[in-house]
């Protein structure tokens, strides 16, 4: 009878706990399906892909030159004692050649990415804005899998070329897509300025944090563990994508409008000036990254830790400016186009005070500076387009944040490749000299965006429809969302005012108008 008891009563226990746990997952699903819950949760999706992205890019740098010098000097010993076996001669000036080539390797594999990244990118933004945001933030991780697992096991320079131009073709898809999905769910500015502020965050942690991360890990446990656990967190990722939104049974976007072509955004003068901004600003840290680590060894006689630690004090300035931006944009949004001329100012004079540091302690102070100026420009930026978009074109904005991709990749594919010459050529000092002169002069350029924040947004005729009866899918979600909210325009945030029944005076005045693409001005 005990034994019956004790059975009866273990039966109702797990039958207590499989309802409770069916009860959590049922909490969760309907969590998950609450709009707001399921934006942040993609959010986070969107963050852990960029820094993913950005770990992958900047791990290598203290493992692939060590191995491939390792290879290198397996490679020439083993023809060496079949060509000679009986001689030792003197091999200085094979030594010298070796190197040489040896860095010429390194720089091609660097700069292999962003090189295949920008020409990839004209295609992967109109691919966005055919299909989604999803599907292609998918493929994007899925590629970036793949690469990663490649690095782990590839044992030539051949099989290492191979992964990193495959990181750039998921980068262009990861990347343009998670940016551009953050722009697409929060639509609020504040909201959106925030989020993609966060995302940038993720984006400097990854960049500075990746390095030290990969040469812990190759010098304690071997090459393949630190492109392992990327790896392994990549495919979570991915999985949650596919639990969280379904992109394969999204039918959001079957009727969704389409997007202005990349052609256009790109000679719209707005965004070119935006696109501008995002190229200079990056050039200081893409020509210092391959070029500092020689020049501290041989100007200060650094260590090989403080090398490797030369960018990690940046982070915390980078993730200070990316905030007090995000709040200064909340108060004064009409302020973007000062915020990033200042973060170009701040850039181009730690520049050019880079070259008079003579210990490690002193650099960081410049290197500091130009982080902070950094994410000055990016986080005042980045919603700037989002912005332009949605008052001059069509609010879909996968070409848009392809064109950002493009910019970010112009700086980082020349980088490897151009820094070293002109190091070599001219000196580090000019080098220094040029970027900062270069980042001062074009602050004044974003003097053009000033008047940005009172653009009227443009609707076209699909818009006034909206205010009928909704057609098709897209339009009864839109008016879903609009019957929702019950806030006005939401694109236009805090430069467009809406009264507290959501009247938006625009909207009838415009609607009685044609579509246009150019700025009006309130």
């Amino acid at each position: 009878m005990d034994g019956e008891g004790g059975w009866s009563g273990l039966a109702k226990t797990a039958a207590v706990k499989l309802s409770e746990m069916g009860e959590r997952t049922k909490q969760l699903g309907t969590a998950m399906r609450d709009p707001h819950q399921q934006r942040r949760i993609i959010l986070v999706i969107v963050c852990v892909a960029l820094l993913l992205d950005n770990m992958l890019y900047m791990v290598i740098v203290p493992i692939i030159p060590d191995y491939l010098a390792d290879l290198e000097s397996e490679q020439a010993e083993h023809v060496h004692v079949v060509m000679h076996p009986n001689t030792s001669a003197n091999s200085t000036s094979q030594d010298k050649s070796n190197k040489s080539n040896l860095d010429i390797q390194i720089g091609v594999l660097f700069a292999s990415k962003a090189i295949l990244q920008l020409l990839v990118n004209p295609l992967s933004g109109t691919f966005i804005d055919r299909v989604g945001y999803d599907i292609p933030l998918l493929i994007g991780l899925t590629v970036m899998f793949v690469s990663t697992s490649i690095f782990a096991f590839g044992e030539n320079y051949a099989t290492l070329f191979v992964a990193r131009s495959l990181q750039g073709l998921g980068s262009a898809f990861a990347d343009t897509s998670g940016i551009a999905m953050i722009a697409d769910k929060y639509t609020e500015e504040a909201e959106r300025s925030r989020a993609l502020g966060i995302a940038l965050a993720f984006i400097s942690f990854g960049s500075l944090v990746a390095p030290p991360f990969g040469g812990v890990l190759y010098e304690f446990a071997g090459k393949r563990v630190p492109f392992i656990v990327l790896a392994c967190i990549c495919l979570a990722d991915g999985f949650l994508l596919l639990t969280v939104i379904k992109p394969f049974s999204n039918r959001t976007r079957e009727n969704m409008p389409v997007g202005t072509p990349m052609y256009r955004l790109m000679i719209d003068p707005y965004i070119a000036v935006v696109a501008g901004a995002l190229t200079v600003c990056n050039i200081p840290l893409a020509f210092l990254e391959p070029t500092i680590a020689n020049w501290m060894e041989t100007t200060m006689h650094s260590s090989q830790w403080e090398m490797g630690l030369t960018w990690l004090p940046a982070f915390f300035p980078h993730v200070f400016g990316v905030y007090i931006t995000v709040r200064l944009a909340a108060k004064h949004p009409n302020l973007q186009w000062f915020y990033g001329a200042l973060g170009l100012v701040i850039i181009g004079a730690s520049s050019c005070t880079v070259p008079a540091c003579k210990t490690f302690g002193q650099l960081i102070a410049p290197l500091c500076g130009i982080c902070f100026g950094i994410a000055l420009v990016d986080t005042a930026l980045l919603p700037t387009l989002a912005f332009l978009v949605d008052v001059r074109h069509v609010s879909v904005y996968g070409s848009v944040y392809a064109i950002a991709d493009i910019s970010y990749s112009i700086a980082y594919a020349m980088g490897p490749i151009v820094a070293g010459q002109i190091v070599h050529s001219l000196g580090f000092v000019q080098l220094n000299l040029g970027m900062g002169l270069v980042n001062v002069l074009y602050a004044p350029a974003l003097l053009l965006l000033r008047n940005v924040c009172q653009m009227k947004p443009s609707y076209s005729e699909r818009d006034n429809l909206l205010d009928e009866a909704p057609q098709g899918l897209y339009d009864t979600i839109k008016m879903e969302e609009r019957s929702a909210k019950k806030k006005g325009y939401s694109t236009a945030g805090n430069c467009l005012s809406v009264d507290e029944n959501g009247f938006d005076p625009f909207r009838v005045q415009q609607s009685l108008s044609e579509e246009s693409s150019g700025p009006e001005y309130t």
